[in-house]
């Protein structure tokens, strides 16, 4: 499921103090490269990307804005600065039929997209695929490289450009990771008149 924010403007592009900047950078860059993908257009990659990764079960991602990525980083990594990407995966009672959920803030995807040169569609699909494996247990902080190996080989079979973990080996971004309720996603998806953690706890990474 694809969840767009309310306070997320719908054109980015054109109200985004960082899809300005990001646009300034790179002036050759359609405008169609800097605009939102539809909801419908990222279920199905999101569908195609779970079956890949071979993670069972629902997963919302959540398409926000910097203030509302910044809080949740704050408030449960203690990082007072917006982030790309953070994933909650479920855990306890109702686990096996939700995966976890998703929180993507896209002006911080449209800066990274301009700076990849390639469009907002592909830095968000990259930001899932990354948010999903997560969810499927992966951690690059702790592992031995499996996760970095696992992103690469999907990232080819999706046709997707460079990920995350590659980028940080050239600029080192902050990937860590905690337990914590999303009290932003568990208000936004209710599932049968109950929030969803009155069902499951939720962890948080990055």
């Amino acid at each position: 499921m694809i969840l767009l924010d309310p306070d997320l403007d719908p054109d980015p592009a054109l109200t985004s103090t960082s899809a300005e900047q990001a646009a300034a950078s790179s002036l050759a860059t359609p405008n169609r490269k800097l605009s939102l993908p539809s909801a419908r257009t990222l279920a199905r990659f999101l569908t195609e990307t779970q079956s890949a990764v071979r993670l069972k079960g629902e997963v919302t991602v959540l398409l926000t804005t910097d203030a509302a990525i910044r809080k949740l980083n704050r408030q449960f990594r203690n990082k007072n600065k917006t982030t790309d990407v953070l994933s909650f995966p479920a855990e306890g009672i109702g686990a096996e039929e939700i995966a976890g959920d998703l929180a993507i803030s896209v002006p911080t995807a449209l800066c990274q997209a301009s700076e990849q040169g390639h469009s907002l569609a592909t830095e968000i699909k990259v930001l899932i695929l990354h948010g999903l494996l997560h969810l499927a247990g992966h951690d690059h902080e702790s592992d031995a490289g499996q996760m970095a190996r696992r992103e690469r080989r999907l990232r080819a079979r999706l046709g997707l450009p460079q990920g995350l973990i590659e980028r940080t080996k050239v600029e080192p971004a902050l990937k860590s990771s905690t337990n914590a309720p999303c009290p932003i996603l568990s208000r936004s998806l209710r599932k049968g008149g109950k929030s969803r953690t009155q069902t499951r706890k939720r962890g948080l990474k990055q």
